[in-house]
């Protein structure tokens, strides 16, 4: 059976790039096409979420058969807080039919973080035995100890938080998602790249390729805000004075800039196997934030 081009372009030393998309509120795809359209012949593949900050969206297995319609790369995103493994199990043969061959697992946010915060989580699994869910499936197995008849075969992965405080239960996690069989590592947002070059100096010492998660910062106010708010991210005062300064209107080219720069830094120091841009709802600018890198495809 042949590679997807995703893992393939992971065990090629290239830097890889990747994207996502934001799948819509409602059955208007229109706007999901048109990201796709945008973004297929660009990168390496392109994530789709799935209900993001648990928040209902269309669902990560649909927005990934458009990108396999639309002859892109897909990555589903697969998150434990919805269903039990009897469900991700039989999502994942059904993706594999499907044709889709990678799967970012995550344990998934807390249900009251979201629009529907009365909603049962159900965290039958967390992203750790999910990757080991995979790799039973591969073998022909299902969890209930049954044979199967046709297993599948991913490229699978999970992500990392390298500027978590304290540090030491991320990198606990991540070694386990490592021996759970995750042949990439996506990390949460990071800003500091002198803090992240210490992790990757850590994260050498296994076998897995690394991709840095870059979020464009569209203001100030935002960067304040993901510093207050979201464990694990932190924006330095001088990203976030320069965007102040930014003229009126200018604020999101000055993320677009600061995105480019911290991409071409990552690729010209050597610090990663790639990056993973989210835009978080401007995913028409990933183009923009590629040229500034340099990064033409």
């Amino acid at each position: 059976m042949a590679k997807s081009s995703f893992k393939e372009a992971l065990e090629s030393g290239k830097f890889v790039i990747t994207s996502e998309i934001g799948p819509p509120k409602g059955t208007n795809i229109e706007p999901m096409l048109h990201h796709i359209d945008l973004l297929k012949d660009i990168v390496d593949g392109i994530n789709v979420t799935d209900h993001q900050s648990s928040v209902m969206r269309f669902p990560s297995i649909g927005g990934c058969l458009a990108i396999k319609e639309r002859g892109g790369e897909p990555i589903l995103q697969m998150t434990c807080r919805d269903r039990n493994r009897m469900a991700l199990q039989a999502d994942l043969l059904y993706a594999y039919t499907r044709g889709i061959r990678n799967v970012l697992c995550l344990t998934g946010d807390a249900v009251p973080v979201g629009d529907h915060p009365t909603a049962k989580g159900v965290f039958d699994l967390d992203s750790s035995q999910l990757l080991q869910t995979i790799r039973l499936l591969e073998s022909g197995k299902d969890m209930g100890g049954n044979d199967l008849n046709g297993s599948p075969e991913f490229c699978a992965g999970a992500i990392v938080t390298p500027e978590a405080n304290p540090i030491e239960p991320q990198l606990a996690k991540f070694e386990k998602k490592i021996e759970a069989g995750a042949e990439f590592i996506q990390t949460q947002a990071i800003y500091d790249l002198e803090n992240f070059a210490k992790f990757m100096e850590y994260a050498r010492q296994f076998n897995v390729k690394i991709m840095a998660g870059i979020v464009l910062l569209v203001s100030a106010r935002m960067a304040k805000f993901m510093n207050n708010n979201v464990p694990g991210i932190f924006v330095p005062d001088h990203l976030i004075d320069e965007l102040a300064a930014a003229p009126k209107g200018e604020a999101l080219n000055t993320g677009i800039r600061i995105a480019g720069r911290m991409v071409k830094q990552l690729k010209e120091q050597n610090l990663c196997d790639g990056v993973h841009i989210m835009a978080i709802g401007k995913e028409e600018v990933v183009p923009d934030i590629l040229a500034a890198a340099g990064i033409q495809k």
